[in-house]
């Protein structure tokens, strides 16, 4: 096997993993320094040169002339005898340079400078791959489920390169069958062993983001915004949007008549639901806009702390708190404010004993409705003394009920 047909064994590889011809001969350089290094213990006495343009290389051994007899080792020395066969002119102690041709290296060093070339090939087309990726982190792919396995899902792209999309970066209901389409966020990309591992995600509040801009050419132009996006994936989700300029409506924007335009986000999402809100820098408008359309009476913003005060009608609390805490969580999440919701009640109001589960336990709360005792204010208007009678439950026990719900209905 001579050079040139060493590296036409290689071009299919070439061609499918597009390795420039320079590269290439780069790669074939560094194996075969690599393989002299094996067979000689070192490649210091060796000269490898590569020729891109004919697509060929040489290999040159330095030789160190001696005088006869005197030769410690035929593969790095020459006799003055044999040198002056080829140059009479030859001097003990010169440079004697001569090719070694590649059949010469031996059919097992062939093979395996076949295998050095090939992992180096490998790992050359790797370090391609984390770069190319590398670089693409925050962008939407499409990819093919080509695995289902039962702590992530495998994905093959159009130049078949591999996606992870793990479990937990995956929306709740997602439910994949292989052959099918479906888009995801490079998420990371990092080695595993010598392989780039490409970490994809449904989950990242930046697929939102990604999701938005395919839909709504506005925000893909700059002329809208994107704050902020929220989410609790499969859920729900929240985005704060501005407009750079005043007389467009950046809410309006990117809902669309009748919600077109964010439909096919809210789709892809498995119908997440989305709120939309324009930002402010004001942070008490930023805090009710963040919590929907409720009724809010009172808002104080601690900077310092990082918290915000709600005070909203009682009717209004189970909105503000929303499905599992998620419409306050998201809020939160969204102005960067610790957000706590008070119940406003007036001389006239009266709050369910219902309401204070969260303060006070249901089975204390049972033994008050068990004598007709539904309310904060019907429990107040009777003594601790006649109320030891009605329920069964201590004084102390009574005192600290009518302080909760005291407290409560002051504020």
């Amino acid at each position: 096997m001579n050079s040139l047909a060493l590296i036409e064994a290689f071009g299919d590889f070439k061609d499918e993993k597009s390795i420039s011809k320079i590269d290439l001969m780069a790669i074939i350089e560094d194996s075969l320094k690599t393989l002299l290094r094996k067979r000689y213990d070192s490649d210091d006495h060796f000269d490898v040169i590569v020729n891109p343009d004919k697509g060929d290389f040489q290999i040159f051994l330095n030789k160190i002339i001696v005088e006869d007899d005197m030769s410690e080792d035929d593969d790095l020395e020459i006799e003055i005898t044999e040198a002056k066969k080829i140059d009479p002119t030859f001097e003990v102690g010169e440079d004697y340079t001569v090719e070694i041709p590649i059949a010469e290296l031996g059919r097992r060093n062939i093979l395996t400078l076949k295998q050095i070339l090939a992992t180096k090939l490998q790992e050359h087309n790797n370090a391609l791959l984390y770069e190319q990726f590398r670089d693409r982190i925050g962008e939407i792919v499409v990819g093919e489920v080509h695995h289902i396995r039962k702590q992530h899902a495998i994905l093959l792209d159009d130049e078949d390169n591999e996606f992870i999309l793990p479990k937990e970066n995956q929306i709740p209901s997602d439910f994949f069958k292989k052959g099918e389409s479906i888009r995801a966020i490079i998420d990371s990309v990092d080695f595993k062993g010598s392989k780039p591992q490409i970490i994809v995600s449904r989950t990242s509040p930046r697929f939102l983001e990604k999701l938005l801009e395919l839909e709504i050419p506005e925000i893909q132009d700059g002329t809208i915004m994107l704050k902020k996006v929220v989410r609790i994936p499969g859920e729900k989700a929240k985005i704060a949007v501005d407009a750079y300029d005043d007389r467009i409506d950046p809410v309006g924007a990117c809902v669309g008549v009748k919600g077109s335009r964010i439909h096919g986000v809210v789709r892809e999402l498995k119908n997440e639901n989305i709120d939309v809100i324009q930002w402010s820098k004001n942070p008490e408008i930023l805090v009710k806009r963040a919590l929907g359309n409720i009724t809010v009476n009172k808002i104080d913003i601690n900077p310092e702390e990082g918290y915000a005060m709600v005070y909203t009608p009682v009717e209004e609390i189970s909105k503000v708190i929303g499905k599992q805490g998620q419409n306050i969580r998201l809020a939160s999440w969204l102005t960067g404010y610790e957000i706590d919701v008070y119940r406003e009640t007036s001389e006239d109001d009266d709050v369910e004993l219902d309401e204070f589960n969260d303060e006070i336990s249901e089975w204390i709360i049972q033994e008050f409705k068990k004598v007709g005792l539904n309310t904060a204010r019907s429990v107040l208007d009777k003594d601790t003394e006649a109320l030891v009678h009605l329920v069964d439950l201590e004084e102390e026990q009574i005192d600290e009920v009518k302080q909760i719900l005291r407290e409560e209905l002051e504020s």
